[in-house]
């Protein structure tokens, strides 16, 4: 097949935040996939989705499938960019749409989804003037995070406040920063965990993924914050989480823990590859944080190929279940 890489490079700005790029991938991972798709026999062309000239590339160039990883460049709607564009040329692509993109996107309005559909999640409040009366049913500690970013952005260890004096100014530090409105929900203490999910015309639940973070507690980093997402591995600074895949669970938690996850995967209308992030409550509830339909495939250091592995796939395999997902899906 002739396939279309679509993705959005990881820049350096110092006129930038230090977080402003972590959606965006390496050149690692591009590499990697365009050398995987090879590998199946495939025509590969990489295309920076930050091109103005996108909407008329592809309507000189057909191609067969696109191959999506773009996050894209702004807006609260910016994974949905690059697959508004192809399902008005009427391009396939791998991964999920334009609804579902925006909506995981959207924490707040992905946690009505969830609760509608029975799914735990933890208690929240969304804040969007910043002066709103705490709800009284709402447990400190509570967590703060922006509503619209992903990768952790803006979360940080200082973002778990214990007080409604802490909130406020939390709150009001990350409107100043990212210009949205700030989710506060119950700090949940347990186990964090990560669910893939894969399809190809049947659905593979990949090894669940526990990330243990006691041994990194000399660096104040007790969660998967954005320092810790960054910097993962920074032995000086103390951000050495230790993974266990399949986690540490017994039968019937592991099966509820996958049950939840694709419980997720398919209430938010996900296609073809989701990785949903789990807390396991000291009491054995797994409520769900988020879920990303556009998980990081770094082949030494995302989550999603860590499972991939697990599950005995190589990482070109991953990849091509990714592809063929797509298209059994167009041809269904």
């Amino acid at each position: 097949m002739d396939i279309a890489l679509t993705y959005n490079l990881k820049e350096k700005d110092e006129s930038k935040p230090p977080d402003y790029f972590s959606e965006f991938d390496s050149q690692e991972t591009i590499d990697a996939i365009t050398s995987a798709l090879r590998k199946k026999g495939h025509n590969v062309l990489p295309i920076e989705a930050g091109s103005s000239n996108l909407l008329s590339y592809f309507k000189k160039n057909r191609v067969d499938m696109v191959f999506n990883i773009a996050e894209g460049r702004a807006g609260r709607y910016r994974e949905s960019e690059i697959p508004a564009i192809l399902d008005c040329l009427n391009i396939p692509y791998t991964g999920s749409g334009t609804f579902a993109l925006a909506l995981a996107l959207n924490k707040a309005a992905t946690k009505k989804i969830l609760k509608a559909e029975d799914i735990p999640t933890p208690r929240s409040q969304l804040f969007s003037r910043g002066n709103e009366k705490v709800d009284t049913t709402l447990k400190f500690p509570l967590i703060v995070k922006p509503n619209f970013e992903g990768s952790a952005k803006g979360i940080a260890s200082s973002n778990v406040v214990a007080t409604p004096e802490e909130l406020y100014a939390r709150v009001r530090e990350l409107q100043k920063i990212y210009k949205q409105s700030i989710l506060a929900e119950e700090f949940i203490n347990g186990k964090e965990l990560t669910v893939g999910v894969l399809e190809n015309g049947s659905t593979i639940i990949l090894p669940i993924l526990e990330i243990d973070f006691s041994e990194c507690s000399g660096s104040g980093e007790f969660f998967y914050s954005w320092k810790m997402k960054e910097f993962q591995g920074n032995k000086e600074m103390g951000l050495v989480p230790h993974f266990y895949c399949p986690a540490r669970l017994d039968k019937n938690t592991e099966r509820l823990v996958k049950e939840t996850a694709l419980k997720t995967h398919r209430a938010v209308g996900c296609f073809d590859i989701s990785r949903t992030d789990i807390r396991l409550s000291e009491d054995g509830v797994p409520y769900v944080l988020e879920i990303n339909p556009l998980p990081g495939l770094n082949p030494k250091d995302s989550n999603f190929p860590i499972m991939a592995y697990a599950a005995g796939m190589q990482y070109e395999d991953l990849i091509e279940t990714i592809l063929l997902g797509a298209f059994k899906r167009r041809r269904g």
